[in-house]
């Protein structure tokens, strides 16, 4: 455990002082100040209004945002290494593999976390001082939402970094990921299957299978309890799993995906030549 955090410690301090931490800290800052001066605390949709409305776009906006950084970031961390010729040193260190990847992953998980929990609390900071009302319940929601969104990509990234021969590689691998992810969250999907056949309950499982739709369902639900947004596939996914039910699963698969990844990764990389 003991190793395990350091070398968490030192994949922060190692990420503190690149740049993309820098320009990834000013985007979610940047991205909450602007909805704050935007006069959205003031406007009103669906009868929500003060942070909901604020919370609402700002969770979309990262949806948008987070896992293609993640992805690019992370996919970089141990083929990184391995192409800078750090494995030789690391291993001459009284350091485990496993304390190495892990710590890795925990310290990626800290730096990625923090700027946007941090951004999220600035809104509730700025509704405490203009005496908005702070829905709570959905702060608590999104975080955790939040938290399985990118373990989920850490793993997926970590994967893609310890089967990549090369950083090059590896970022176009990324890239076709995220990609692929984006062609499955358009629900005109789930019309397509519809119309051609499939059941409904099979189309809104494909569609669900993909954790950005599971992802994206889910923070609807929280302002939307009926997903009026969503149309006809509102009722199957609502008699398939209720509301409670399908933000359980909202937070359960995309944890299962990012440590099962993660995991698969881990045995990778200690079965490959380290050298």
């Amino acid at each position: 455990m003991k190793h395990l955090l350091r070398m968490a410690q030192a994949d922060i301090g190692e990420s503190i002082r690149a740049r993309w931490f820098f320009v990834y800290t000013v985007v979610f800052g940047t991205i909450m100040v602007g909805l704050l001066v935007s006069g959205l605390t003031e406007s009103r949709i669906m009868g929500f209004t003060g942070l909901s409305r604020l919370l609402v776009t700002y969770i979309q906006i990262t949806m948008a945002i987070l896992p293609i950084f993640m992805l690019i970031t992370t996919v970089r961390s141990v083929v990184g290494d391995r192409e800078a010729g750090v494995y030789e040193y690391m291993l001459s260190l009284p350091v485990g593999l496993a304390a190495w990847y892990w710590g890795k992953l925990l310290g990626r998980f800290i730096v990625i976390f923090l700027p946007v929990i941090l951004a999220m609390m600035l809104a509730v900071g700025w509704g405490l001082i203009k005496g908005v009302a702070i829905p709570w319940s959905q702060v608590i929601l999104y975080t955790i939402l939040l938290d399985a969104l990118i373990i989920c990509f850490l793993g997926i990234g970590m994967l893609i970094s310890t089967l990549s021969k090369s950083t090059d590689v590896a970022q176009g691998a990324a890239f076709l990921i995220w990609l692929f992810l984006l062609l499955f969250l358009d629900l005109i999907l789930l019309g397509t299957l519809i119309r051609e056949g499939l059941p409904a309950e099979m189309a809104v499982g494909i569609a669900l299978s993909n954790p950005l739709q599971a992802f994206r369902t889910a923070t609807m639900l929280l302002f939307d309890p009926q997903l009026v947004l969503l149309g006809p596939s509102a009722y199957v996914i609502l008699d398939l799993f209720g509301r409670v039910g399908y933000i359980w699963w909202a937070v359960a698969y995309p944890l299962f995906i990012g440590f099962s990844t993660a995991g698969i990764g881990y045995w990778a990389f200690r079965r490959r030549d380290l050298s």
